[in-house]
């Protein structure tokens, strides 16, 4: 592989961390609460901003990443409570319900932090480049943003798969009516998952925005490839959101760099060749 080749791999596996944040929260929360919630790319958005903000006023990232995903915590759970809720099972009103949301919130981002592009100040550490083996220079905040994407994936998939509150999500992914007959308290767990949804859409706009920036539009514009990751990996799955994941931020990064005019066609070609052969996804289970 030549030395561009190499750098636009690892372009991909950087956005494709950024991506498993954002999907990986709405896939487990669609495949468990069957709520279809197109604010994600609403929450990512604002989530940056907030964590904008405190890290302007604090001079700590770390804090910006806590507040930017704590403030989407306590958003989503009013939505999910006293809106999304009210909807019952009816995806059409979950999804024109969200929507309106996604545009106000956008519009209430406009208000405050205006209409410019705006970047969330990385650590000082985390800034410049870092020369990779084979003389490769790559910049130090994506290399560590695919570390930060790997340890975060591993703790969900401990969570998900080695602990009884992941079991308890995996078989209401899969029957919620036995679980619901079983006793277990199915409300609180939406909420838990929820508000783990929530968290890591917020986060993800901190640290996506430090690279990405932030600024009005964004958030459809990473709802829709974040949409894209939790389709090819399958409702409900969190090794489909990896693997969707991934898929994604390679297809994207390859697509931009050798046919950048077919970029979009590079994205959601192989998407839809893959609905043919498997319309639940790579990971999906029939409902």
């Amino acid at each position: 592989m030549t030395t561009s080749a190499i750098l636009q791999a690892i372009n991909g596996i950087s956005l494709a961390a950024l991506l498993f944040l954002v999907a990986s929260g709405f896939t487990v929360t669609f495949g468990l609460m069957r709520v279809v919630n197109m604010a994600y790319g609403a929450y990512y958005l604002l989530g940056g901003y907030v964590g904008l903000s405190i890290a302007e006023a604090t001079g700590s990232f770390a804090l910006a990443i806590v507040g930017g995903g704590a403030s989407i915590v306590v958003l989503g759970f009013l939505i999910d409570r006293f809106l999304l809720r009210r909807t019952g099972e009816n995806h059409l009103a979950q999804v024109l319900l969200t929507v309106g949301i996604a545009f106000v919130i956008g519009d209430v981002a406009l208000k405050i932090w205006g209409g410019d592009f705006l970047k969330v100040p990385a650590p000082a550490a985390l800034r410049g480049a870092t020369e990779l083996p084979g003389g490769l220079v790559y910049p130090t905040y994506r290399f560590v943003l695919i570390v930060f994407g790997v340890f975060v994936a591993g703790v969900l998939w401990l969570l998900y798969r080695k602990t009884q509150l992941g079991a308890v999500v995996r078989a209401g992914v899969d029957d919620r009516e036995q679980v619901s007959a079983t006793g277990i308290d199915v409300d609180r767990l939406f909420v838990m998952v929820s508000a783990l949804a929530s968290f890591l859409a917020g986060m993800a706009g901190v640290v996506g925005g430090a690279f990405l920036t932030l600024y009005p539009g964004a958030e459809w514009e990473i709802l829709v490839v974040a949409l894209v990751v939790v389709i090819v990996g399958g409702l409900g799955s969190l090794e489909g959101a990896m693997i969707g994941a991934l898929v994604v931020g390679l297809l994207d990064a390859y697509g931009r760099w050798l046919l950048p005019e077919f970029s979009y066609f590079v994205l959601f070609g192989p998407m839809a060749l893959l609905l043919l052969v498997r319309p639940r996804g790579l990971f999906g289970k029939d409902a």
